[in-house]
C-alpha cells in the first residue's frame, strides 16, 4: 500500500535530489548545501500544505483511479513546472514589464527580496496581486462550507449557525464582497484597485469553477464504460447528492457516512472539472510557499525542487487519505481542515500589507488538523457503533 500510493512520491524525491546534487555542483553552490535546502523546502511545502491534502481528498474520492492517476501525474507537472517555476516567472514578467528572457535571466540570478531590482523583490512585489486572488478563492471555499449544510458538526454553535444563516440567497458571496471591499478601502489602501481587481478574480474563478462542476454534475455521469462514473456495489447516490467542488464546502452526498467506497465515481467532463478545480485550488495555496521560500534560498531552481518534492507527497497524502477512508473514520477531519483554509484565506488577506510568518501559517493550519483529529478519536470512542458502521462501510 505505502509503496502503490508513495511510489511516485520516492521516485520525485531521487530524481529531485538527483537533479539538486548536479545543480549544486555546476552553480557551485556545493552538493550537500543543494540538498539540505531541497529537504528544508520540502517539510516547508508539506506544513503549510497538510491541510490542502485533506480539502483535495474530499474531491479525489469522487473520481475514478484513472482520473486520481492524472492527478499525480500530469497534475504533478503542473504543479511544480507551472506553479512553482513558470508561473512566478510569468508574473514577474507581466508586473515588472520585463520580456520572458530576461525575466528568466534575472530569476537565474535570484536575489535578495528586499533588494530593489532582484527577482525576488519583483516576486514580492507581486505579492498584493496574488494574496487578493488566492485569499478570496480560499475563502470562498471556506464560507460554502460554512454556510452550508454538514453531514458533521465539529465546532456545533458556529456551524449550525452558519447553516441557518446559509438560508440567505447567495449569502456566502456577499459576504466574500464585503470582506473584499474592506479589505481594499482600510489596511490594503496602497494596493486598493490590485486587491479589488485580483480579489473579484479570485471570486469569480471559484463560481466558475464551482458552476461547471455543477453543469457537469456527477450523478449524471453513472459509468457504464469509459466516460461516465461508476456507482460502487451498484448503489446509486441516495439523496440526489453531487460531489460539486464547494458546493457546500465538502463533497458529500445525501449517504456520505459510508466513505469513498459508497459514493460515484466521476469520469469524463466531471472528473476533467473536478481535476480543474483541484489545481486552481493547489495554485491558492503553493504562491505562499513560494514566497516564503526566499526566506530560505533566492535560488529559483532550488525552490522549484524542493517545493515540487514536497507537492509530490502533499498529492500522495490526498491519495492515501483517500485509499484508506480516513475522511469516513475522522468525521471532524474534513471540517477541521475548511476552518484551517478559513484562517489561511483571512492570513492571505492581511498579508497584503501585513508580512506573517509563514511558520505562523503552517502551525494554524496544524492545529485546526490535530484538534479536529483528536475530537473525532473521541467521537469515536463515545459512540462506537456509529464507528463501527463506518469502518465496515470502508471494507466493503
Amino acid at each position: 500500500m505505502i509503496l502503490k500510493t508513495y511510489g511516485w512520491s520516492f521516485a520525485v524525491t531521487i530524481a529531485g535530489l538527483v537533479l539538486a546534487a548536479w545543480y549544486g555542483l555546476s552553480a557551485h553552490l556545493g552538493i550537500f548545501q543543494a540538498l539540505l535546502l531541497v529537504a528544508i523546502l520540502c517539510v516547508l511545502e508539506i506544513s503549510l500544505s497538510f491541510d490542502n491534502a485533506v480539502v483535495n481528498a474530499t474531491v479525489l474520492e469522487r473520481m475514478s483511479d484513472f482520473w486520481q492517476k492524472i492527478f499525480l501525474s500530469v497534475g504533478i507537472i503542473i504543479a511544480v513546472f507551472g506553479m512553482r517555476l513558470v508561473f512566478p516567472i510569468l508574473l514577474v514578467s507581466v508586473t515588472a514589464g520585463l520580456g520572458p528572457v530576461e525575466t528568466v535571466e534575472l530569476a537565474l540570478q535570484g536575489g535578495d527580496p528586499e533588494e530593489p531590482g532582484t527577482y525576488g523583490y519583483e516576486l514580492n512585489q507581486a505579492h498584493p496581486t496574488i494574496a487578493a486572488f488566492g485569499g478570496m478563492f480560499l475563502l470562498m471555499l471556506f464560507l460554502n462550507f460554512f454556510f452550508g449544510e454538514k453531514e458533521h458538526h465539529w465546532l456545533k454553535p458556529l456551524e449550525r449557525f452558519g447553516e441557518r444563516a446559509g438560508k440567505l440567497e447567495a449569502v456566502q458571496v456577499v459576504v466574500a464582497g464585503a470582506v473584499l471591499l474592506v479589505a481594499a478601502e482600510t489596511f490594503a489602501t496602497d494596493h486598493g484597485r490590485t486587491v479589488l481587481a485580483s480579489g473579484l478574480a479570485g471570486i469569480l474563478t471559484y463560481l466558475l469553477v464551482n458552476g461547471l462542476g455543477e453543469l457537469f454534475n456527477v450523478e449524471n455521469h453513472l459509468e457504464h464504460g469509459e466516460g461516465h462514473a461508476e456507482a460502487e456495489r451498484g448503489t446509486p447516490l441516495e439523496g440526489g447528492g453531487a460531489p460539486v467542488p464547494g458546493q457546500d464546502g465538502t463533497s458529500t452526498t445525501g449517504g456520505g457516512a459510508g466513505g469513498p467506497s459508497g459514493v460515484a465515481k466521476a469520469t469524463g467532463k466531471a472528473a476533467f472539472f473536478l481535476f480543474l478545480y483541484l489545481e486552481v485550488l493547489d495554485a491558492s495555496f503553493s504562491f505562499d510557499g513560494v514566497i516564503g521560500a526566499f526566506a530560505i534560498t533566492s535560488d529559483p531552481i532550488i525552490i522549484a525542487i524542493g517545493l515540487g518534492v514536497g507537492a509530490m507527497y502533499i498529492r500522495s497524502m490526498t491519495v492515501h487519505l483517500v485509499k484508506e477512508g480516513t475522511l469516513a473514520q475522522y468525521p471532524y477531519l474534513e471540517n477541521g481542515a475548511l476552518w484551517a483554509i478559513g484562517a489561511l484565506a483571512v492570513i492571505l488577506i492581511i498579508s497584503i500589507e501585513v508580512h506573517i510568518p509563514e511558520v505562523v501559517t503552517g502551525l494554524i493550519g496544524l492545529a485546526f488538523i490535530v484538534a479536529a483529529l483528536i475530537s473525532s478519536i473521541v467521537r469515536n470512542r463515545r459512540h462506537p457503533e456509529e464507528a463501527h458502521v463506518q469502518a465496515h462501510a470502508e471494507t466493503h
